[in-house]
């Protein structure tokens, strides 16, 4: 089988390998509010040319994970209290009603699988790792929402997560949390009752209550 180096990688093949890395890395809350980026330290990070981190940078702007200013300077943004505000309320329309329709879908397997990455995620408080709790919260909400067979609605909410994500490293420094989220619990106790209502009330608990500590 023919590998091909990075120094052979077709352009539009090396523009999709930074975009993931990078859209990753904001997810995760691996960056900062405000965190300044060049195209030239990108490139040297993934080890590409301008033209695959100038492609890799229009994507993810245009998805609201970074901004531009006017002079051109590439940043990571930080979120007004009115912008927080709205991504929380997005948050709580869309993520109790993914919840719902996963429900009826919610088998033995699905539960013991999120309580095993609830597991993992006392892992990384202990390790005070910030960007392992923050991607393994979001692989619990991701395995739970996969079941409700609604890929656009899930879609939209993975952009309000990437919108968030240098926002939630912000927060967890906040917390200061010791347990995994209290509502982590709640969720899976309504799955295993079948409890509908209950649901849609821990999962927007959830997704709203820290981000609105982050409010000034």
């Amino acid at each position: 089988m023919l590998i091909h180096s990075k120094a052979t990688e077709p352009t539009g093949a090396a523009h999709d390998r930074v975009y993931r890395s990078l859209r990753l890395r904001i997810l995760h809350g691996e960056m900062h509010p405000g965190q300044h980026l060049t195209l030239r330290g990108i490139g040297k990070d993934f080890g590409v040319s301008m033209t695959p981190a100038r492609e890799a940078v229009r994507r993810l702007v245009a998805e609201g994970a970074l901004s531009l200013s006017s002079s051109g300077r590439v940043f990571t943004p930080e979120l007004s209290n009115e912008r927080i505000e709205e991504l929380a309320a997005l948050r709580a329309l869309l993520e109790p009603e993914l919840a719902s329709r996963a429900l009826p879908r919610a088998h033995l397997a699905l539960i013991e699988r999120l309580e095993e990455i609830n597991h993992r995620v006392r892992q990384m408080i202990a390790r005070h790792d910030a960007s392992g709790y923050i991607r393994l919260n979001l692989e619990f909400h991701r395995t739970l929402y996969l079941r409700s067979q609604a890929p656009a609605m899930l879609a939209i909410t993975e952009t309000v997560w990437l919108q968030l994500g240098p926002t939630m490293s912000k927060l967890y420094g906040q917390l200061r949390r010791t347990e995994p989220p209290h509502n982590h619990k709640l969720i899976l106790a309504a799955l295993k009752a079948g409890d509908e209502p209950g649901l849609r009330l821990a999962v927007r608990s959830d997704a709203t209550q820290g981000l609105r500590m982050l409010k000034v």
